[in-house]
């Protein structure tokens, strides 16, 4: 007997890889390099993604090696890329392995948008091609037995992996070939048949018959309760289920053939004959029950000679008393196999293609500690820009240090004059007024990439929703509302951003309504803003006093302190760290990221002492502030007071606030401009995951409307009229014919109650 078990593959529909996950590099890996790189090894994975599924393969390890290499590298993959419904949405479609189908419905079939499924269905087809593998060597033979025995225990451990882990990782009702119960009672038949192969072996070797008669006795067990597993299951193909109980029985009576020969050793001579006896009905049974499956005939003539020599023997010489079979002591169990574990790498030869490729869980942390990084920035620079402007605010009210270069009381302050010139150069109005001109186009354009983005996926809901409503529980598949409620927080998200820039906007335009005449006024020539600029009696018994001195060199040492700050600002943004090989070491020591510590942890030691440094910089402004203050108003009372002066100090005051005005102004334009800039780059990629994600959506309905159609077409018509009553009397026909079997056996489907009334007493040895 040399009947196994073998398990056809499933059919995949074919899938691009390239174009999902080339878009998915080029968004996240600008550099050049880094990008040519990875969609090379994109390609790479297509390829092998066609090598595996997308042809016919060979019954050979080569073959094998393929398709573990594949699976190997789904696992390498699937953290280093966001693969969900909601993001990187790839719909892989696949055939259930058993369904044969009909003539107008086609096969069974389910497409998902899931890595984890497409996983399960090629480890389903490793452990498949593995079975088939195993069932081509010849047992003959050394090598032929240990390659048998390998490739069932891995294809017992492949199925028992999915039986374990099918329902997590599809997250939805399986077809039934990668049920839980399809797969848990194939990895026991590939078990017995790894045990059966041991048993061959051991018999091939003349073992002893105490340890043969075990692992025979063993090997029945297996296939005792893989028979328990089936006996339910009818989309496995017919023929499994009587092989499963002839193996049982052909193994059982191996066992008590070789129980027979250590009993035969040891003179229990009746018991002897009670084994063969019983190992007889056991051969009987199969051969008039399952002889279109299995042979038996040279079991049945070795046990039959064998038991007429014993009872010959005990008849004339012994005349010992055979047993009940039920007396008969249990012979015992020798396991020798062992699912394979199923730990990738699988594939001796596996290299990983996106090796410097960091996994999902790094780069989000990265992208995190970079918010984190940015904001800590921000908070420094920010911090430092407030004080300078309070800075400079204070001393525009005073009219400093214009009100030192003004003595004369009739020419233009120096600073003044620098400070139009630096206007003048920047572009005057003309420049800041273009800048303001520009802003409401940037704002329509983000709003619209945004409007868009949304309405996609509102017009793709609605589809949905209607179909949904249509085929009620039939159309089971995620709800596109579920499925958007990221996208859609997201956008809402985009949408409270541009709303708060809007403000921002209104309030930069008021303050240049404010400030815009002066500004003009610092935009005219040299002459015109000195006849703009009142005239005051001189002031020139002040120029070589004790207060003008100290004031100018306050000024200096306040101009110092911005001056330094600058310094400080270029530093801070200039500070580089690395983070991903700290993620990286702490995934891999731990398992996960705990990126708040680490990143804290980075952000204090790199910016520490940049802070202490900042509120140094605040504490020698304030202190010199005060000083400023105080000399200032001293200065105050030794100036001479008129009319004629206090308007020029107030003009002066009102043209050095408005530089400082149109600097702050000119920066907030500059900075709302590459907001909205980068913001259309954001906004872009959005769209495009929407776009993407909608288009799967789309597929997937397709193929989801498609397989609905089949399916009411291979539903039975209801009858639409009453049959009269004299027509339902039914005539005599012939039987009903048997369906054709669906793999290499032939055969009539088993009666289920015969087998397990007839397993039953199998089981009493």
């Amino acid at each position: 007997m040399a009947t196994f078990i073998s398990v056809p593959l499933k059919k995949s529909s074919e899938v691009d890889l390239v174009k999902p996950l080339s878009k998915f590099v080029t968004a996240t890996y600008p550099a050049a390099e880094e990008q040519a790189d990875y969609i090379r090894s994109v390609e790479e994975l297509n390829k092998l993604r066609k090598s595996a599924l997308g042809r016919p393969l060979d019954k050979h390890e080569s073959s094998l090696e393929i398709l573990l290499r594949y699976y190997d590298q789904l696992c390498a993959v699937e953290p280093k890329f966001p693969f969900s419904e909601n993001q990187l949405c790839l719909t892989f479609t696949w055939k259930d392995a058993f369904d044969k189908g009909s003539l107008f419905g086609g096969s069974v079939k389910l497409a998902l948008a899931s890595l984890g499924y497409e996983k399960t269905c090629v480890l389903f087809n490793g452990a498949a091609l593995a079975s088939q593998i195993a069932s081509e060597q010849n047992l003959d033979s050394d090598e032929g037995l240990k390659a048998a025995a390998k490739y069932y225990q891995l294809a017992s451990g492949a199925f028992g992996h999915i039986k374990d882990t099918v329902l997590s990782a599809l997250n939805r009702e399986p077809t039934m070939d990668i049920s839980p119960e399809t797969v848990g009672t194939l990895s026991l038949i590939m078990l017995a048949q790894a045990q059966e192969v041991f048993f061959l072996k051991a018999t091939s070797d003349k073992m002893k018959d105490a340890i043969i008669a075990k692992l025979a006795n063993q090997t029945a067990d297996f296939y005792g309760d893989a028979f328990k597993q089936c006996q339910y299951k009818e989309n496995l193909p017919k023929e499994v289920l009587p092989v499963l109980a002839a193996k049982h029985c052909i193994m059982q009576a191996n066992a008590e053939l070789h129980q027979s020969l250590l009993a035969k050793q040891k003179k229990r001579f009746g018991e002897e004959i009670a084994r063969l006896q019983h190992a007889t009905e056991l051969v009987k049974t199969v051969a008039s029950r399952y002889d279109e499956y299995v042979s038996v005939k040279d079991l049945s003539d070795k046990i039959s000679r064998a038991l007429t020599a014993a009872k010959k023997d005990n008849d004339f010489i012994y005349h010992d008393r055979v047993p009940e079979v039920k007396d008969l002591e249990h012979i015992g169990k020798a396991a020798l196999v062992k699912a394979t574990a199923i730990t990738p790498p699988l594939s001796a030869k596996f290299t990983d293609l996106f090796e410097k490729m960091v996994p999902m869980a790094v780069q989000q942390s990265m992208s995190v500690y970079s918010q984190r990084k940015a904001e800590t920035v921000n908070r420094l620079v920010g911090t430092m820009r407030e004080a300078t402007n309070l800075c400079n605010g204070v001393l525009a009210s005073l009219n400093l240090p214009a009100a030192l270069e003004d003595l004369s009381g009739d020419s233009i302050p120096q600073s003044i004059v620098e400070k139009a010139r630096a206007i003048v150069q920047q572009g005057g109005l003309q420049s800041i007024e273009q800048l303001i001109r520009d802003l409401p186009e940037l704002l329509t354009r983000n709003r619209e990439i945004l409007e868009e983005s949304l309405k996609m996926l509102g017009d793709e809901e609605s589809t949905d929703s209607e179909l949904r409503s249509k085929f009620s529980q039939r159309w089971n598949r995620t709800p596109s509302g579920d499925l958007y409620k990221p996208l859609r927080a997201e956008g809402g998200n985009f949408r409270s951003v541009l709303d708060k820039a809007v403000q921002a906007d209104q309030v930069v335009r008021e303050r240049y309504n404010t400030h815009c005449e002066m500004i003009a006024l610092l935009c005219k020539p040299e002459a015109e803003l000195t006849a703009a600029i009142p005239s005051a009696n001189p002031v020139k018994t002040l120029q070589g006093s004790e207060v003008v001195s100290v004031l100018r060199s306050q000024l200096a040492q306040l101009e110092e302190v911005k001056k330094e700050r600058e310094g400080l600002e270029a530093e801070i943004k200039g500070v580089a760290f690395d983070m991903s090989s700290s993620f990286l070491t702490a995934l891999a020591q731990d398992g996960a990221i705990n990126e708040e510590a680490l990143s804290m942890s980075q952000l204090d030691q790199s910016y520490g002492n940049y802070s202490q440094r900042v509120q140094a910089s605040l504490r020698s402004q304030e202190e010199l502030l005060g000083k400023v203050q105080a000399s200032h108003q001293e200065f105050s009372k030794l100036k001479q007071s008129n009319s004629e002066a206090n308007d020029r100090e107030e003009v002066l005051k009102k043209l050095a606030s408005a530089h400082d005005s149109y600097v702050e102004i000119t920066s907030n334009l500059r900075e709302g401009t590459k907001f909205y800039n980068d913001l259309t780059e954001i906004l872009l990629k959005f769209q495009n995951k929407c776009s993407d994600i909608v288009f799967a959506r789309k597929t997937e309905r397709d193929e989801l409307l498609k397989d609905l159609q089949q399916s009411i077409a291979r539903e039975p018509s209801a009858p639409s009229f009453n049959v009269p009553a004299y027509q339902t009397n039914p005539a005599p026909t012939a039987a009903d014919p048997n369906p054709a079997p669906r793999t290499v056996f032939v055969t009539k489907p088993p009666n289920h109650c015969a087998l397990q009334s007839f397993l039953a007493g199998c089981d009493t040895a």
